[in-house]
Formats: C-alpha cells, structure tokens, sequence
C-alpha cells in the first residue's frame, strides 16, 4: 500500500502519468479545430439554403451539390469530435489506471497497454476525417469558385 511508498516513488508515477497530459492539450487543440470547422459549415449551409430557391437552374444545381458536401463535412466533423474526446477520455482512464496500480500495488500492464492503444487508434482515425473533411472543404471551394 502507500504507506510504505516512498516520495521518490510517487514523484516518478507523477512524472510517468504527466506525459500524457500533454497528449490531452494537442486533443483540445483539434477538438478546438473542430468546433471552429463546424460552426464554419453551419454558416456556410445557412447561407446557402436561401440560393435554393434562386430562379437559375445551374445555380440551384450546384447549390445543391455544396449543400450535400457540406452535410458531408459536418458528419465527418462529428464524428471526428466524438472520437477526439474518446481520445481524451482515454488517456484519462489511463492516467487513472496507472495511479490506481500504484496506490493499491496492482499490476495491469496490458489494461494500460490496451488503453493506450486504442486511445491512438481513436485519435489516428479522428485525424483520417479531419484530413478528409479538409478535401471536402477544398472541393466544396472550387464548387463555389464555379458559381461566382
């Protein structure tokens, strides 16, 4: 137990749990680079929705081309939000593990091991949708080039 635990111990598990904190801080950094990319689409979408209704036939046409890559881009944004906060969530669990196997001298290297694990498959497959939901948005800028 840790009573019998010395400073120096519990200075390295502290220093051990704090590397992933900052894994945390680049997880905020694109959960923050999604957030700002969906309120982008929601504007964009909104102001499109009222060219849909516009009397030029190919003007409604790519209108409503944009519209669907948007819908696009926004399920994408989502889903790579949701998959960013697992990310976080799971390193926290792992931080959390690693302490608790310390505190009551249990040993779980491969629950560790599988946390971490999938915390980056989660944050490799967020960053997968963030670079496709960047083509997106390139596609939907030449789109738009063609309307003006």
């Amino acid at each position: 137990m840790i009573d019998q635990t010395s400073p120096i111990e519990i200075s390295q598990v502290i220093q051990l749990s704090v590397a992933p904190v900052f894994l945390l801080v680049g997880i905020a950094g694109f959960v923050n680079a999604f957030v700002a990319r969906l309120g982008r689409v929601v504007d964009r979408r909104r102001h499109l929705a009222h060219l849909m209704h516009a009397p030029d036939a190919r003007r409604r046409e790519l209108t409503a081309r944009e519209l669907r890559i948007l819908d696009d881009r926004a399920r994408l944004v989502h889903w790579g939000m949701t998959l960013c906060i697992t990310t976080a969530m799971l390193v926290c669990l792992t931080i959390v593990t690693v302490f608790l196997d310390f505190l009551f001298e249990m040993e779980h290297p491969r629950l560790v091991g599988a946390m971490f694990v999938l915390a980056m498959v989660s944050l490799i497959t967020a960053l997968g949708l963030f670079l496709r939901e960047v083509f997106l948005a390139v596609e939907s800028l030449t789109l738009s080039n063609r309307e003006g």
